[in-house]
Formats: C-alpha cells, sequence, structure tokens
C-alpha cells in the first residue's frame, strides 16, 4: 500500500524525518565550476530509483518529507545541490546572490551526477523527478544529452518565467545591457538577499505547515539561504526559454502545472508541450507554483500521478519484481 506524508502529522514526524536525512550518505563531488553537494538516501528494498532535481534557492535538505515519503515506499533518492546554491560552492562574492554564466552548466552538472555517482551505484530502474528551474534544468539535460531513465515527471517547470510588472524581452534586453556594463554579478532590478515572506504573502503553497518548516529550515541553517537572481541569471535563463529545445528523446515525460502559478509561464508550457508526442500533461486547481509542498488535497493526487507514471513505465524485469 502507498504511504503518504500528512500535513496534520508533520509537527509529530519531523524529527523522525530529519533523523532520516541526517542518516543519508552526504558528500560532494567536482562539477563543471566547483564542488557539488549531494545526497543518497536508501531504503532497505529498493523497487526503483528516483534523481531529484530541485528548483531555484532550494537546497536538497528542504526536500526531506520528500525523501522520507519515497523511502518508505522503496525508491532510493539522489540528489544534488545545483551550482552557486544549497551546500555546493556559491560562485560570487556575495553568497547569496543567484548567478550562472550559461544555463546549460546546470545540465552539465546534472550528467556528471548521473554519470559519475548515480549509475555506478544503481541496479535498478531511474526516474527524473524535476520541480520548476530543475523542470527546466531536466528539458535542457533530455535535449543534449542520450539519456536512457525510464522517464521524467517535472512539476511546474520553468519554461517561461514570469518578469511582470515588464515583458520578459524587454527584461532580457535590461539583463543584456547591465552585462555589457559589468554588472554581470550585481542583483537585477528588484532583487535582494533572502528574506522570510510572512505566509500570508507567500507565492508558493497553500500549505502552512509545510511553509513554516521550510521557511524554520532556512532560518536554522542559514549557509542554505539564497537571494535574489544577478543580471547574468537573467540573462542566462531568458536566454534558454526563447529557444526551448525540441526533445527527440523517446523517454516518457509528464508535466503537472499548478493552476495559480505567479512564478512561471504556464501558457508556454502549453504550447511547447502541444509539439510533442511522448509528453503528458495535467493542471491542479487552486494550486500554487511548489506542487510537491502543496496542501494534501494537491499534493496526494499529484503523488499518485507520480507513482503511477513509474509504474507504468517501470522493466519490472530489471528489479526481479
Amino acid at each position: 500500500m502507498t504511504f503518504y506524508s500528512y500535513s496534520d502529522q508533520l509537527n509529530l514526524n519531523i524529527d523522525t524525518i530529519e533523523q532520516h536525512w541526517q542518516s543519508g550518505v552526504h558528500n560532494q563531488f567536482t562539477g563543471k565550476h566547483g564542488n557539488l553537494f549531494y545526497t543518497i538516501h536508501q531504503p532497505e528494498h529498493v523497487d526503483f530509483t528516483v534523481v531529484l532535481i530541485s528548483g531555484r534557492i532550494e537546497a536538497s535538505h528542504k526536500y526531506r518529507e520528500l525523501i522520507w515519503e519515497l523511502n518508505q515506499n522503496n525508491i532510493a533518492v539522489y540528489c544534488c545541490d545545483h551550482i552557486g546554491q544549497g551546500q555546493s560552492a556559491r560562485l560570487t562574492a556575495e553568497q547569496q546572490i543567484g548567478y550562472i554564466e550559461q544555463f546549460e552548466d546546470f545540465a552539465d552538472d546534472l550528467h556528471l551526477f548521473i554519470e559519475s555517482i548515480v549509475k555506478p551505484q544503481i541496479s535498478s530502474d531511474y526516474f527524473l523527478l524535476a520541480h520548476s528551474m530543475g523542470g527546466a534544468i531536466c528539458c535542457d539535460y533530455m535535449a543534449r544529452y542520450q539519456v536512457n531513465t525510464q522517464g521524467a515527471f517535472i512539476c511546474s517547470p520553468m519554461l517561461g518565467i514570469n518578469t511582470a510588472p515588464f515583458p520578459s524581452r524587454v527584461a532580457l534586453w535590461v539583463a543584456r545591457s547591465a552585462c555589457r556594463l559589468g554588472f554581470s554579478k550585481r542583483y537585477a532590478f528588484g532583487q535582494a538577499n533572502y528574506t522570510e515572506k510572512p505566509f500570508s504573502e507567500n507565492e508558493l503553497t497553500n500549505s502552512s505547515e509545510r511553509y513554516a518548516h521550510f521557511r524554520e529550515l532556512y532560518a536554522n541553517q542559514a549557509h542554505l539561504q539564497l537571494g535574489g537572481v544577478s543580471f547574468a541569471w537573467l540573462q542566462a535563463a531568458l536566454n534558454w526559454t526563447f529557444l526551448l529545445p525540441e526533445l527527440l528523446n523517446p523517454s516518457p515525460i509528464h508535466i503537472a502545472l499548478a493552476e495559480q502559478d505567479s512564478i512561471v509561464d504556464n501558457l508556454k508550457t502549453k504550447k511547447w508541450v502541444q509539439q510533442h508526442n511522448n509528453i503528458s500533461i495535467s493542471e491542479f486547481p487552486m494550486a500554487k507554483h511548489e506542487l510537491l509542498n502543496e496542501i494534501d488535497s494537491i499534493r496526494h493526487p499529484l503523488m499518485q500521478q507520480f507513482y503511477r507514471f513509474c509504474d507504468s513505465h517501470r522493466s519490472f524485469e530489471a528489479t526481479g519484481s
């Protein structure tokens, strides 16, 4: 029977969840531009493996509840913090600034992680589970590398960015101009160091419990904090979203959208999906951006979709099931 984590039990379970997080393998490897932190959580019996690809500002530690839940369902989890965030190397003197030179650097690191860390240690199928910027990274990876995953399940992918109040092409022009003037590592207009918004003003989730635990974790472990984006990050990310790749990889993909997402551009994602025959899509009413951290009435149907997706694409003979 599938195990689900419930938000009304989160306060009771959080110590167990944190102990489970600490019991995993925590290590580093050398990525394209510096050391990258990664974690492995492996249950006693493994049905299959998930490579978890997080979003911007996120550390793998933030996903401790999800990792615990997946392990309860005999799913191994490998997760790597992206360069410039989490516990991986930061790229600017002011470590709060989100920075990348080329957006493709993220997927290059993901490729290194999967080839050098994940594949040598697994004997079962593996799936990609991605969120937001991680979804964009996942798509870039699948477009440019020979990928033999059983499938990718992508939540709220950053295939278009909400740059309001400015149109995205104006934002790109501003970012390019600032980079030419030598401000590539400065905060883009309106960006600042990490700040904790009250739940009533947050755009991420309807779950007060999960939001509180996220903020408490980042308050207690300040090294996980990341502020807004630099002009270089904005230029690199917008450049990539304006040239979305065609995915010729035959691996099945499912994209889950949040109806009330104010962070990414759902319309652009829907138009892009129409160009591909191997991508299915669903949308969750009333959901905000972080589907994997939403209220149970949204999160549980999402996880059910994920488990069904994996079961329908697993090669069961590979695990002896």
